[in-house]
């Protein structure tokens, strides 16, 4: 597999057609996955937004006040009322915010960015990723370039271990997952649980490309990766029903 970041893309200012920018500087292959991060997808989209545009609520204003209280430091309640209106669950109230995006995405404050905004003071994630994707995907077929999987990316931390990695918030092109029950390991025993999220491992791969900071870059060719003769599934946000962590923390309260 072969990993290459898309070199001398521009600011992405809002209406920047994404397919044409990159089908621009890489020389696209029948079968290549193209990763994008969310922050460039956000500002084609005109997601930046100015803090004064979120009038506070009396919820908003309480969230900052606790939260700050145990930071040692004053937080912005503006702030804290755009994660609330980018959210459909809090998760977690204090010492952060854990927050079910719209399109459900389970992340701290919402995915909402402050850094690489300029002219803002805020980024927030796609709406809707998914049909970000499939834009994308469209433009590049439109520009000769058909049988290019898309994925949107972001970063987040993940229980359990320090640090960020890459995750895929929408894609096209391929599915989320494979699935790998049914079939035998080297023993020949039948595996009976095993579903893996390629679009997850891509968008990890990617973000070792990709770089953070001032040093990013915001888009990957993934080529020679193939998706195998497996069964696969656009399955990748866990059903509420089904995910013990997030009922457990809806009966879990922070005790500084």
């Amino acid at each position: 597999m072969e990993l290459t970041a898309v070199s001398d893309l521009p600011e992405v200012r809002p209406g920047d057609d994404l397919a044409e920018l990159v089908a621009d500087r890489a020389a696209l292959e029948p079968g290549d996955v193209l990763t994008v991060a969310s922050t460039v997808v956000s500002k084609a989209e005109g997601r930046t937004a100015d803090l004064e545009e979120f009038p506070v609520s009396g919820r908003a204003t309480e969230l900052a006040e606790r939260i700050g209280s145990v930071a040692g430091e004053q937080k912005d309640p503006r702030f804290a009322q755009a994660v609330l209106e980018e959210s459909t669950e809090l998760l977690i109230e204090c010492p952060f915010m854990l927050t079910e995006t719209r399109f459900g995405h389970i992340c701290v404050n919402a995915g909402i960015d402050r850094s690489n905004v300029p002219d803002h003071d805020i980024l927030l994630l796609p709406r809707k990723p998914t049909e970000s994707a499939e834009r994308i995907r469209a433009g590049l077929a439109e520009r000769g370039h058909e049988d290019v999987a898309v994925i949107v990316t972001d970063t987040c931390g993940r229980p359990f271990r320090h640090g960020q990695r890459g995750v895929a918030l929408g894609w096209a092109g391929l599915p989320a997952s494979r699935d790998w029950r049914g079939e035998p390991d080297r023993d020949g025993r039948e595996l009976g649980v095993t579903v893996q999220s390629v679009v997850d491992e891509l968008a990890s791969a990617a973000n070792l490309v990709t770089g953070e900071g001032a040093d990013g870059t915001p888009a990957v060719v993934v080529r020679d990766w193939a998706f195998g003769d497996l069964e696969g599934s656009d399955e990748l946000f866990r059903d509420v029903e089904d995910d013990l962590v997030r009922q457990a923390l809806r009966e879990w309260e922070f005790e500084p």
